[in-house]
């Protein structure tokens, strides 16, 4: 009898997918779908794309699955690798177009009683973060979005990002700096970036 697909690693799950087994492709795709769509939505600040991304990353990974080596970075950073280089792609065809950012439903409300001032000032800084992270370079908005937004170290992110962990590092500090500014150039004109 086989044991539970939740019980089951990524690397056994992988080569289940590579033996063509659907029950791991679905265990797979269960545990780290969300994963994936939280990228590629913080990465682009498009839910379309970051579907259209979540849908190409594991289509490709049952193609090829084969491909994983878990001694080169975990499954997350195998699939952020591939949902980095869908964002960039997608983010490339947008390019000639202008960027609109939507809204995206807050998942985490807050409950309770708040002054309506307060709450507002909270959301447009929020809301002033998030334009800020996508106005980044996509180099620095890989990696605030990696180490910061998923809690990514550095050797995963590094592992995703095909680089050295010293080029993370340096990537972070860099994108942290314009952070700071961009948020307090948004603070000292009152608008948002």
């Amino acid at each position: 009898m086989l044991e539970s697909p939740s019980l089951i690693s990524d690397d056994d799950l992988l080569r289940l997918i590579s033996n063509g087994k659907e029950f791991a492709f679905l265990a797979f795709y269960k545990r780290h779908q969300a994963g994936v769509y939280r990228f590629a939505l913080q990465m682009s600040g498009k839910p379309q794309i970051a579907e259209e991304v979540t849908q190409d990353v594991f289509m490709t990974v049952m193609r090829v699955a084969k491909q994983y080596d878990s001694k080169r970075g975990s499954a997350p950073a195998y699939l952020y690798g591939i949902a980095r280089n869908f964002v960039l792609r997608s983010l490339e065809r947008e390019r000639p177009y202008t960027t609109t950012l939507e809204d995206v439903e807050n998942e985490n409300s807050v409950a309770g009683d708040h002054d309506l001032v307060s709450e507002l000032t909270r959301n447009e800084r929020i809301e002033s973060l998030r334009k800020a992270v996508l106005a980044l370079p996509p180099a620095y908005r890989e990696v605030v979005v990696l180490c910061d937004l998923n809690e990514m170290d550095y050797a995963q992110a590094a592992g995703a990002l095909g680089c050295a962990i010293g080029t993370i590092r340096s990537r972070l500090h860099r994108a942290r700096a314009l952070l700071m500014e961009k948020m307090r150039a948004a603070e000292r004109c009152g608008v948002s970036t």
